[in-house]
């Protein structure tokens, strides 16, 4: 059960104050009061994120990116007219308000219904060496590596059936019948799982080439020593708005200049800013691509897909970024591994 109270924030508080409202609950919206707690507006998942590639410092007040005319149910209101609204709409979570406009309760669509189950596929990229992890995987492949009390690799199996995918694709090469021996046909997760055998390295793209056949929906493509908490309905959701050819989910990173930047015209000093930091977005490791995309990446050849992304925008298709804000951690390095196990009880209990 989620605790929807978790997510009531002042209108005085910040951006970054919402976030951690939407983290702490689990709903994916803050809910913004007034001081006598009635709704003034509503932050949802998606806001943040626009918020994000607009580069809005987070420490702005949240009232800056706060819809201040949110779907609302009714004390009284039954569920078959919430749920009701809730297809109309799209949302997932709608405050529902007494005759004061104080909160009483969020409606939550998953503890309502169940999940339903998603026809898109999961293609997972299990076929990497791991050489920056030995000696750790010179007898094991890296994604059988243990975080926590389990492989990463059936981590990122469960989180996906619990949004309802129902079909995995791994993508295997190194090691690959350890991963075949320990996975199965998926029938032990309640899944399906098939194999995508390369007979050589085909990068992050070329392996889609080995699917049987054309997926009938777009399909999410992710790689196998990622752990995280992103939500793949609103990753799904934001693509099919933005009627995009390609998604590719984005990380915010940023580097400090560890001295002091001159910035010179001709010979003269204009100005001097004393170890700037800089933000950019990095690619993520997750993407969703629609079916005729695929037709672009050329058989058993290695392509990877920051060269599939480059062919859609150099010939004009429409490509967008999915901000991911959530848990995310590469496992790619000794460290990397060292902090995922640490932090894995907190974040995946």
């Amino acid at each position: 059960m989620k605790d929807w109270k978790k997510a009531i924030i002042l209108s005085s508080n910040s951006i970054h104050d919402a976030i951690k409202a939407i983290d702490a609950s689990s709903i994916q919206t803050a809910l913004i009061v007034d001081g006598n707690s009635r709704l003034m507006g509503t932050v949802t998942d998606g806001d943040i994120r626009r918020a994000v590639l607009k580069n809005l410092p987070l420490d702005e007040p949240v009232t800056k990116i706060m819809n201040i005319n949110p779907t609302i149910a009714r004390h009284g209101d039954s569920q078959d007219s919430i749920l009701i609204t809730m297809k109309l709409t799209g949302h997932r979570h709608i405050p529902v308000l007494d005759a004061d406009d104080q909160v009483v309760h969020v409606a939550i669509m998953d503890e309502m219904i169940k999940t339903e189950e998603l026809e898109n596929w999961v293609v997972v990229m299990a076929g990497g060496i791991g050489s920056r992890l030995r000696p750790l995987t010179n007898d094991c492949p890296k994604p059988l590596l243990r975080i926590g009390d389990k492989p990463i690799l059936e981590t990122i199996i469960e989180n996906c059936r619990s949004y309802g995918f129902r079909k995995i694709f791994l993508s295997i090469n190194y090691k690959a019948e350890m991963i075949k021996c320990h996975f199965g046909d998926g029938s032990q997760w309640g899944i399906s799982i098939q194999y995508l055998e390369e007979d050589k390295k085909l990068g992050t793209a070329g392996a889609l080439s080995l699917l049987p056949e054309t997926p009938s929906k777009p399909i999410v493509v992710m790689n196998g020593d990622l752990l995280t908490k992103v939500n793949f309905h609103h990753l799904l959701n934001f693509h099919k708005q933005h009627q995009a050819k390609a998604t590719m989910c984005v990380r915010e990173f940023e580097m400090q200049v560890p001295y002091g930047v001159v910035e010179v015209q001709e010979q003269r000093i204009t100005r001097i800013t004393e170890k700037p930091s800089r933000r950019f977005l990095v690619n993520a490791g997750i993407y969703v691509l629609e079916p005729e995309t695929l037709q672009l990446i050329p058989p058993n050849t290695l392509f990877d897909m920051p060269e599939l992304f480059n062919w859609l925008v150099d010939r004009g298709l429409s490509t967008s970024a999915f901000p991911v804000r959530e848990y995310w951690i590469d496992v790619g390095q000794m460290p990397d591994f060292e902090k995922a196990n640490a932090e894995f009880p907190e974040v995946f209990a």
